[in-house]
């Protein structure tokens, strides 16, 4: 299969150009032109390539790329992983917001999906973009809520238990979204999310809102195996699997 076909079918249905994102999505290393083999995974490490490598992979897919805004200068560890990637004429493709944002294989939709949410919309805005979702569940406790999450994302969780103890409605933002806990408040019971920012515990506090963090790779991997899924579907013809580099956090 050729390079070219593939990324133009991910820029495609990832909607690659309407997101103001500075991680660079798309294709940001090019390698060989014909593609038999394709990993996916969450972060664009070394241990990455590496594991990509031994099986063969002719391109990766990942959410977290090598490029964020403007590249300067190419040393240090961008340096080692780019030499890595060039050597070994491994492509690497990006989605970071656009696999976030999307309706379909979004790591927030696939999250609410997995506790047979109903979607109702989307809310949070980044670079002009509503990237969370939010949506009905049926009514639980919120701790029975952070143990089925544990074991469906095979994480632990940790809580900001300042609101309601019964949940009926979910927001959602994978990775690091508790910057929009305000907004999450007016339309959830509860914000589903990755890691914690430092001024999350008094802002949650103060509106009296509960925030549930069950690590940023955990809430990302979702999205990506989803993606992963339908490019295999696509294109029958290549070999996709899952490269899983778990952060503990």
């Amino acid at each position: 299969m050729n390079l070219r076909e593939i990324t133009s079918f991910l820029d495609g249905f990832l909607r690659i150009r309407e997101f103001r994102d500075s991680s660079g999505n798309g294709l940001q290393v090019e390698g060989r032109k014909e593609v038999e083999r394709v990993g996916f995974a969450v972060d664009a490490t070394l241990e990455t390539f590496k594991s990509a490598v031994d099986r063969d992979a002719d391109m990766i897919v990942v959410h977290h790329g090598l490029i964020w805004g403007s590249l300067r200068n190419v040393r240090g560890v961008l340096r080692k992983r780019l030499s890595f990637l060039l050597k070994n004429e491994i492509s690497l493709y990006v989605a970071h917001l656009p696999l976030d944002a999307h309706g379909e294989v979004g790591n927030n939709i696939q999250i609410l999906r997995m506790l047979g949410g109903e979607f109702k919309g989307f809310f949070a805005e980044v670079d002009g973009s509503e990237i969370g979702v939010y949506g009905r569940i049926e009514r639980t406790n919120l701790n029975t809520l952070a143990q089925r999450l544990e074991t469906l994302l095979s994480t632990n969780s940790r809580l900001l238990d300042f609101g309601k103890r019964d949940i009926e409605v979910v927001s959602v933002i994978s990775g690091g979204g508790d910057f929009a806990i305000e907004s999450a408040s007016e339309v959830s019971d509860c914000l589903i999310t990755g890691e914690q920012r430092y001024p999350a515990y008094n802002l949650a506090k103060e509106l009296e809102f509960n925030v549930m963090y069950l690590g940023h790779y955990a809430t990302e991997v979702p999205g990506i195996k989803a993606l992963m899924n339908v490019v295999s579907k696509r294109f029958p013809e290549i070999d996709c699997f899952f490269i899983d580099t778990r952060v503990p956090y």
